[in-house]
């Protein structure tokens, strides 16, 4: 397998949810094609939603509850520890958002993701999604990048990483990471947005989405114990910029306006 070919993580589910949420919300994609791409690979439920008696739900039962929704009141936050864009003030919706680095703001409602691992009684591992559903108190005024601004941003933070990564050497510790940034040129159909989009958001969030998953590959310990404590500090000094500029891409293109 080549290096580029090793960066197979999956695009974050909650970018994927706010943005065809949002299209089929502004009436350019119909419910089934919400369904279907969301739960393509993994059975989704929903969890304590508001104004549903049973505890958890199918996503096809739980998405009516955002059929009145304008696109701009759904949105994505990929908040991180020292990086709170986007979020409301504490609260447990904040809470969860911010252990697992993703969430949806839908009005006054939030959704975070959790995976759930299941082994069938033929020893096959599959995962599915619950999404955990939390009232918000009011409806959260955070303001966050435009498409041009977090561009050129991530632009910027991908000339200065990789700069500082050749200093590193990572190369030698992490030959496979090196081969995987040569991926960021080469999106694939699951980094593509649904329609209503236009050309500057549909390239930041392919490009976006490549790039976090190479980061994720980065955060990873280096195969055969190649990287020591100081390297792995270096390494995430020199990351940190670029993960936030990312992540500032990957909410601005999917919260992005719908062209008119």
């Amino acid at each position: 397998m080549s290096p580029a070919a090793q960066v197979t993580l999956t695009t974050r589910r909650s970018a994927r949810f706010v943005a065809w949420t949002r299209a089929w919300r502004a009436g350019l994609v119909s419910f089934d094609e919400i369904l279907d791409d969301l739960t393509a690979e993994e059975e989704q439920h929903v969890r304590d939603l508001p104004g549903q008696w049973r505890e958890e739900v199918e996503l096809r039962e739980a998405l009516p509850a955002l059929a009145k929704l304008h696109p701009d009141e759904i949105r994505l936050v990929l908040p991180a520890p020292g990086d709170p864009r986007g979020l409301p003030g504490p609260g447990p919706f904040t809470s969860h958002a911010l252990v697992n680095g993703e969430g949806v703001i839908a009005s006054r409602l939030g959704l975070v993701p959790e995976t759930r691992q299941h082994t069938s009684g033929s020893g096959v591992t599959f995962t599915t999604v619950l999404w955990r559903a939390f009232e918000l108190p009011e409806v959260p005024n955070g303001v966050l990048p435009g498409v041009r601004e977090a561009d050129g941003a991530l632009s910027l933070a991908l000339t200065e990483t990789t700069t500082r990564l050749v200093r590193l050497d990572v190369a030698q510790w992490r030959p496979e990471l090196a081969g995987a940034l040569q991926a960021l040129r080469k999106p694939d159909a699951e980094t593509d947005l649904p329609p209503g989009y236009d050309p500057r958001a549909r390239r930041l969030y392919a490009r976006a989405c490549v790039l976090d998953r190479v980061l994720t590959l980065a955060g990873q310990a280096a195969p055969g114990g190649a990287l020591n404590s100081f390297e792995a500090q270096q390494r995430d000094e020199a990351l940190r910029p670029l993960a936030g500029a990312c992540r500032a891409a990957l909410m601005a293109a999917c919260n992005a306006p719908f062209e008119g």
